[in-house]
């Protein structure tokens, strides 16, 4: 059985009439290396026409990658950690930068000067901590490393971090990452997509984030890559507008 994409075609149709704004953006994590999974991601990317920020692990990064992006206007790399190895204690989450530990800082800041190396001005100053976990004493120091913005996942509760970082997160994951993977119950993830739109209508969480889409290439099979096509399909159809963190002018939203 195919999703009902109808309540979240009339809830879009409510922000067109209310002429609201909703920015849309994609965030792919785990990035390494080019693979077979890459090129269908930027493929569709392309297809779409919503440019893709690839979250790149720098420990594990080739250059093969970089030339690969080089010539990709809409794909745009970020730091995803530093070498996405977990260092939660036992019994806590998976987190690599979840928990204070020494040498944290000294990582981020190595995972962004060696992707500044590779990428150049390719590259978005985002953190994007792995497993979305990030401790409060990293994101204090992102900024002065030169770090623009940090993105996790769920809608966020302020829109600075910390003082010179800004806050813009994803709120849309496929996956069943519980079930061991595959994609997650549609109609399940559709309605949770409503919900979070209507408490932006209400003020109950801020609309003006970015609404964004989270996928994670390498680990996709068809069933989600052909929702990933459609749930960005009807969010563009509805009035959607995308988005590339890296080309945007002024202030980030």
């Amino acid at each position: 059985m195919k999703p009902d994409w109808s309540t979240l075609t009339a809830e879009l149709a409510i922000w067109r009439a209310e002429a609201r704004a909703l920015p849309l953006w994609w965030r792919d994590d785990d990035a390494t290396d080019p693979t077979p999974a890459l090129d269908r991601l930027l493929t569709l990317s392309g297809t779409l026409g919503l440019p893709v920020h690839l979250a790149v692990i720098p420990a594990l990064a080739t250059p093969a990658l970089a030339e690969t992006l080089r010539d990709r206007p809409h794909a745009t790399a970020l730091v995803h950690g530093w070498a996405h190895e977990n260092h939660a204690p036992l019994g806590q989450k998976k987190a690599e930068f979840g928990h204070p530990r020494p040498g944290a800082a000294a990582e981020a800041q190595a995972g962004l000067t060696r992707l500044r190396g590779l990428f150049r001005d390719g590259l978005f100053e985002m953190f994007v901590p792995p497993w979305n976990r990030v401790d409060p004493s990293v994101t204090a120091a992102l900024p002065a490393m030169g770090f623009r913005a940090l993105s996790t996942y769920t809608p966020r509760t302020t829109r600075d971090a910390a003082p010179g970082l800004v806050q813009i997160n994803t709120h849309v994951d496929p996956i069943h990452w519980r079930g061991g993977g595959g994609l997650a119950d549609p109609d399940a993830q559709i309605a949770t997509l409503v919900q979070q739109l209507q408490d932006r209508r209400a003020g109950r969480t801020d609309a003006t984030e970015p609404l964004g889409v989270l996928t994670h290439h390498l680990v996709h099979d068809a069933a989600i890559w052909e929702f990933t096509h459609a749930c960005v399909s009807t969010l563009l159809m509805g009035g959607a507008t995308p988005i590339n963190l890296l080309s945007l002018k002024g202030p980030l939203p």
